[in-house]
């Protein structure tokens, strides 16, 4: 299943084939490889291939392509019938990828099973396109991303989604530059309590929503360093955010932004907000927007234009009264829908 996994994406309608480093075909069989629960750990490896590997998987017809799999170190021909459980008892899979492959989309979708994931060596690569490569794996805890090459990357939206036994994530040597989507990037990634987002370059993303939504674990978020000329979608950005208190937007564009709605929900430990270099004057709907920060004390909205605001209510709900009471008094376009129960 976790190899199916893997070539879905180049071409779900293809079948797996064993073949040798010259190319004959050793066997048109389906790869069958079944209680895949058992691979826990994996290794990648995106190399040049060569003759030294002698089995390969080949998932293109046109014979460009090919994954090497190498369980516990030891070479086997997978033949009909054959039963990895049988044979392998330990937890490991090593997994070499040709490194002509482009695109990473639902790499490790869904595979439940899986612990821990090593990107041990890239040789050079033109992946682009990360789009839920690790989407529902929710018993991943270690990643090791140290060699992890992202230049040419386009889409990295769903990247983490549904990961929520990973605590730490160091992505400080992602090259995020080509990345135009980041959308639901690490959502419900709800035992997240460390990350390192401190290169990313956001200059090219269009859209953020839901980028961090149910990372309850967070406390604290520096995106100072995050350009946001571009984006136009901030809706359910922080949402559920529950335990964070330290969020630095400092350096936020929001000219372009259309929607800011529940960006801010439930964020029930933020107890101040400086939101005064925000400009609103192209959001439409804020609605719910800061619904349930019952611990906001302060808030910064000095510039805030919500004439042409088609939806704002509820969007100071669940505030504590002294809030309401002071964004009233300094903001008077505020209408009394914003702070409805």
């Amino acid at each position: 299943m976790i190899l199916k996994k893997i070539y879905a994406n180049l071409d779900i309608k293809r079948k797996l084939q064993i073949v040798k480093y010259n190319k004959k075909i050793q066997s048109r069989l389906n790869l069958n490889i079944i209680n895949y629960e058992k691979y826990s750990k994996i290794e990648i490896e995106i190399i040049k291939y060569a003759d030294k590997y002698g089995k390969f998987i080949n998932i293109n017809e046109n014979d460009e392509k090919y994954y090497h799999i190498n369980f516990n170190d030891n070479k086997k021909e997978i033949k009909n019938k054959y039963s990895i459980k049988k044979t392998f008892k330990d937890t490991k899979i090593k997994i070499i990828i040709d490194y002509q492959v482009e695109s990473f989309e639902y790499l490790f979708s869904d595979c439940i099973c899986i612990k821990s994931i090593n990107f041990k060596k890239f040789y050079k690569t033109n992946i682009n396109n990360m789009h839920s490569m690790l989407y529902g794996c929710s018993s991943l805890k270690e990643l090791n991303f140290s060699n992890f090459i992202t230049k040419n990357v386009t889409d990295m939206s769903c990247m983490f989604y549904g990961c929520s036994s990973l605590q730490e994530l160091n992505l400080s040597n992602f090259n995020t530059n080509n990345v135009i989507n980041m959308d639901r990037m690490f959502y419900e990634c709800s035992s997240l309590k460390v990350i390192n987002l401190s290169n990313f370059n956001t200059n090219n993303v269009i859209n953020m929503d839901r980028m961090f939504y149910g990372c309850s674990s967070l406390i604290e978020l520096d995106l100072s360093n995050f350009t946001t000329d571009n984006i136009y979608n901030m809706s359910y950005m922080f949402y559920k955010c529950s335990l964070l208190n330290k969020l630095n937007l400092s350096n936020f564009n929001t000219n372009k932004v259309k929607d800011m709605s529940c960006m801010f929900y439930k964020c029930s430990s933020l107890k101040g907000l400086n939101l005064s270099n925000f400009n609103t004057n192209n959001v439409t709907n804020m609605s719910f927007m800061f619904d349930g920060c019952s611990s906001l004390k302060y808030i910064n909205i000095s510039n805030f234009d919500i004439g042409g605001l088609t939806d704002i209510s509820y969007m100071f709900s669940g505030c504590s009264n002294d809030l309401k009471k002071n964004i009233i008094s300094n903001n008077k376009n505020i209408k009394n829908i914003a702070f409805k129960e």
